[in-house]
């Protein structure tokens, strides 16, 4: 009996350790390997292997949707500059070539963005038009409802890129606060004397999602930016695409 007992504890540690990987555990895991210049090979595999649903199962609401995606997009971007940042040169082939593969599905990185934390935003239409043609797999992973703090979660590897930050879903909302307060902190400014509001251009971009100029104003307000009712004239600052890869915060 005893010898038996031995055998179905071997037995069942043998079948746990033969589980698939959460596919959260893994992009948490290859964002960490990441920042500590670790191989990757391993873990990129095993995103790419994960079935879709499994993947489907594992991103069950809008917070684990966006804590998922945004490491997943932080993650591979220095990846991608790692194995050839020369790539950076043509950003719009960089951002739209579909070079990563989770849950055996190619993805760019304006498929991550656009189509999954915009929920399915057309890219040049500063933020107001829907992309009528997506995948059917980018439309089942995408967040139901966008949350515009995604843009200083977002880095893309530039100068002006937000810092890289580990996002978890259970303090996602906490954490883009955060983000956006430090984002803005550094890159903003008003002057209260000609009453303008300095802003970096993610705002005039994605003006849309950030609910227009209203919606900015509201924004800027409630964080205490500008003056309640100043409506300062909104002056939006170059970004810098200097190549800036490990950002980590």
């Amino acid at each position: 009996m005893k010898y038996l007992f031995l055998f179905l504890l071997v037995a069942n540690m043998a079948s746990a350790q033969q589980l698939p990987a959460s596919p959260v555990n893994l992009a948490n895991e290859l964002l960490a390997m990441v920042k500590q210049k670790q191989e990757v090979k391993q873990i990129v595999s095993a995103l790419e292997q994960v079935s879709p649903e499994a993947l489907s199962t594992a991103l069950y609401s809008d917070d684990v949707k966006l804590a998922f995606w945004i490491n997943i997009y932080n993650a591979f971007i220095q990846i991608k500059l790692q194995e050839d940042s020369n790539a950076y040169a043509n950003r719009s082939k960089f951002f739209k070539s579909r070079t990563i593969i989770i849950a055996g599905q190619k993805l760019s990185f304006d498929d991550i963005e656009h189509g999954i934390l915009r929920s399915g935003k057309i890219k040049w239409s500063l933020g107001y038009l829907n992309n009528p043609f997506l995948s059917k797999f980018i439309k089942s992973a995408q967040v139901h409802e966008l949350d515009w703090r995604i843009h200083f979660a977002l880095n893309c590897g530039a100068m002006s890129c937000p810092l890289v930050e580990f996002y978890d879903a259970k303090d996602i909302r906490k954490q883009l606060e955060n983000s956006t307060n430090l984002f803005l902190m550094f890159e903003s400014a008003y002057d209260s004397t000609t009453n303008e509001m300095k802003l970096p251009k993610l705002f005039r971009w994605f003006k849309g999602d950030f609910g227009g100029k209203k919606g900015i104003y509201k924004i800027l307000e409630t964080r205490e930016y500008i003056p309640v009712g100043s409506k300062p004239k909104l002056v939006y600052t170059e970004y810098d695409w200097s190549l800036a890869p490990a950002k980590f915060r």
